[in-house]
């Protein structure tokens, strides 16, 4: 049987397809697919409606208001993709500001003619439905056993930390942070991670979306960790955002500021990202909460503590 010719538009599924054996079988990319390495020489099918370069606060307005008038952040590039010509299309409608949605995808392909292209489109909220997703792009290219142990080699792990954090007698409160300004706090799987690793997380609910996240309750709350992952930024570009929070005294007055349980992650690589380094991130959850138990070597790499900060 051929290799499917496969379009992938975003960078979780991506890294799904490639876990899956099917990287030589892509064709195409979204403008951020950057794993594994060799996806950058790809065409490119996607870019963004609106410079998102700038400050925290900045980008959050242009979506928001390119949001309001009912367009996507994102467009498909509708004759790089036909000139792909794929088998199958690899999108999602889970978050209509990470990346193209399925309706853009659908409007892009409905004229071809004599084409019987399948999209399938990714909905991760929960770490079950991460499995789920994977086990869906399995099925779609003949790779069911594959995708079995991708997925079994993630739920190994997790039962794993799960098993050894449960025996802590410690349960620090951890507050998880997606953007900075304006506060928005983890949701969809970064709630379970908190608790599988040892931890008691105080904002965002497993499966359900990121919530916004005013000052007073994070102030009142006033969490033993802090975790920085915003959406999108990388380590360095995190770093810069620890910096821009170091000036605000609301921040400095924070427990876990003050005694150095702050931490920067890669959120766009690790834990933005629902795919098979998810796996890699909940390691890192568990050495950031319990770092006395859990050392899977991802200190520097993944994470490390915020600037402005002694490590405890």
């Amino acid at each position: 049987m051929a290799e499917p010719r496969i379009v992938s538009l975003l960078p979780s599924a991506t890294e799904i397809v490639a876990a899956l054996g099917h990287g030589d079988g892509l064709v195409g990319r979204s403008h951020e697919c950057d794993f594994p390495a060799g996806v950058e020489s790809l065409p490119v099918c996607t870019r963004p409606r609106v410079d998102l370069s700038g400050s925290s606060i900045k980008i959050d307005l242009k979506v928001k208001e390119i949001v309001s008038k009912v367009l996507s952040v994102y467009e498909v590039l509708e004759e790089t993709l036909r000139v792909a010509n794929p088998d199958v299309i690899v999108t999602q409608n889970q978050c209509e500001v990470c990346a193209v949605s399925l309706t853009d995808v659908e409007a892009a392909v409905c004229d071809w003619v004599n084409s019987d292209v399948e999209i399938i489109s990714l909905t991760a909220e929960s770490t079950e439905a991460v499995f789920d997703d994977i086990r869906r792009v399995a099925a779609a290219l003949n790779a069911a056993p594959t995708g079995a142990e991708v997925v079994e080699r993630m739920q190994s792990r997790l039962a794993e930390i799960l098993k050894s954090a449960e025996k802590l007698d410690t349960r620090p409160r951890v507050a998880c942070i997606e953007w900075a300004d304006p506060l928005m706090a983890a949701g969809n799987w970064i709630p379970e991670f908190v608790e599988t690793a040892g931890g008691e997380n105080l904002f965002g609910s497993p499966g359900e979306h990121s919530p916004w996240l005013e000052w007073p309750d994070l102030l009142d709350a006033d969490p033993d960790i802090i975790v920085l992952m915003p959406c999108g930024y990388d380590l360095h570009r995190t770093v810069e955002e620890a910096n821009m929070l170091s000036l605000d005294e609301r921040w400095t007055s924070l427990r876990a500021v003050r005694e150095g349980r702050t931490y920067v992650t890669d959120g766009n690589a690790y834990f933005n990202r629902p795919g098979p380094r998810l796996k890699d991130s909940l390691e890192m959850m568990a050495e950031m909460i319990h770092p006395d138990t859990f050392d899977f070597g991802h200190k520097g790499s993944g994470w490390t503590h915020s600037p402005h900060t002694a490590p405890a």
